[in-house]
């Protein structure tokens, strides 16, 4: 098969992040097992979804891991001009469809490479690393990063996340934690409004201490030039409270998101915010003893990316990608889960950010070619005897 081929086979697994995943997961296991490469799948505890991974060429030190998510985000509400979930090639070098661009283009470059791969004379090894789940909160990657640690007996040197990045080198990525607090505060006349404890009133105070948290950030001087904006960023994008006008909201929430550079401690603001709540409950529950603040996880933590421009990988996916240019990002990834397993990590992959989680989602002809291209280049470096 080749590589359109295989993307067009992926993409008709309509696998949306937080659904099983068994479907898609066993057309690649049997692809990968058809070319004769052992697969290991890394289950979660209901048995209805599971990462994979395997190892192509000898178990020596050094190798590199290949990985990306095989779930999709949603078509729903959203304007298609295409069955979004059968690849469309419309004459204009685009292939359309749900997951062509983010990210089963690159999944699609891996195993289209495969064959090419298990007949090469690889001097270090090459793993892939599929993981479901990654859309709704980078879930299952931890888990895998880990397991590729301690199953193999041999320790892999470098991670490439093929997350689409027109094939520049992405060496940072922000750490993202999303988050709900709820305020109970106490029902009542509006006319009595110092007399009551506001839900609403508290939970404006609360997102107000925030964003003045976020600007004693930036105050400070707490910049990291290479993100854009350089800066750690507190967003509230969900308020809801209140029944009416003329009385006194009892309850109120909101959802806020929170990306830290890698030189803040995501879960030290967290802290810091969750002292000024209890000091908010201390001073208020003499008016209304139930007053009460409570914070709750939306979406897991994602841990920041933060390769060095000069680290060995950087330079290998230079190399193999064409690319001399490099950036950073502010979207949630993998490659800071693989970093923390202690793998040199970095993202590049083909296709744009920009056509990913939209309508008529397509990866350009050109760049599906350019994916081949570094993963061949790739197999070139591994068969050398000079590859470090």
């Amino acid at each position: 098969m080749n590589v359109e081929e295989v993307l067009a086979k992926l993409v008709s697994f309509p696998v949306l992040g937080g659904e099983s995943n068994l479907s898609i997961l066993h057309w690649i296991k049997e692809y990968l097992e058809s070319h004769g490469v052992q697969v290991h799948l890394v289950p979660n505890e209901e048995g209805n979804k599971a990462s994979l991974h395997c190892r192509i060429g000898p178990a020596v030190d050094g190798g590199v891991i290949l990985s990306g998510h095989m779930d999709v985000v949603p078509v729903e509400g959203q304007d298609w001009t295409t069955d979004p979930f059968t690849l469309t090639d419309k004459g204009d070098g685009r292939l359309y469809g749900r997951g062509s661009c983010d990210m089963k283009g690159f999944l699609a470059c891996c195993l289209a490479t495969l064959p090419e791969m298990v007949k090469a004379d690889l001097k270090k090894p090459m793993y892939f690393a599929f993981t479901y789940d990654e859309e709704v909160g980078c879930l299952a990657a931890p888990e895998l990063a880990n397991t590729i640690r301690h199953h193999y007996k041999e320790t892999p040197k470098y991670a490439l996340i093929g997350e689409p990045s027109l094939m520049e080198p992405i060496i940072g990525q922000k750490g993202i934690y999303i988050l709900e607090t709820y305020v109970n505060g106490s029902a009542g006349h509006s006319s009595r409004i110092k007399q009551e404890v506001s839900a609403i009133h508290e939970a404006m105070r609360l997102i107000l201490w925030l964003e003045k948290k976020m600007d004693s950030l930036i105050d400070e001087g707490r910049l990291d030039e290479r993100f854009h904006p350089p800066h750690s960023s507190i967003h509230i994008g969900l308020v809801n409270g209140g029944i009416a006008p003329n009385v006194i909201a009892d309850k109120a929430y909101f959802y806020w998101d929170l990306r830290t550079i890698p030189m803040d401690d995501i879960q030290g603001i967290v802290d810091e915010f969750e002292a000024h709540c209890r000091q908010r409950e201390s001073a208020l529950q003499d008016i209304y003893p139930e007053f009460s603040i409570k914070t709750i996880e939306n979406h897991p933590p994602v841990p920041h990316l933060d390769t060095k421009a000069d680290d060995d990988v950087v330079e290998l996916i230079k190399r193999i990608s064409g690319n001399s240019k490099w950036d950073t990002v502010s979207y949630a990834a993998e490659a800071g889960q693989f970093a923390n397993e202690g793998f040199q990590s970095a993202i590049c992959g083909p296709g744009s950010i920009a056509q990913a989680h939209r309508a008529d989602e397509f990866i350009a002809k050109d760049q599906l070619a350019k994916g081949v291209e570094m993963l061949q280049r790739l197999i070139k470096e591994l068969s050398s005897n000079q590859f470090v």
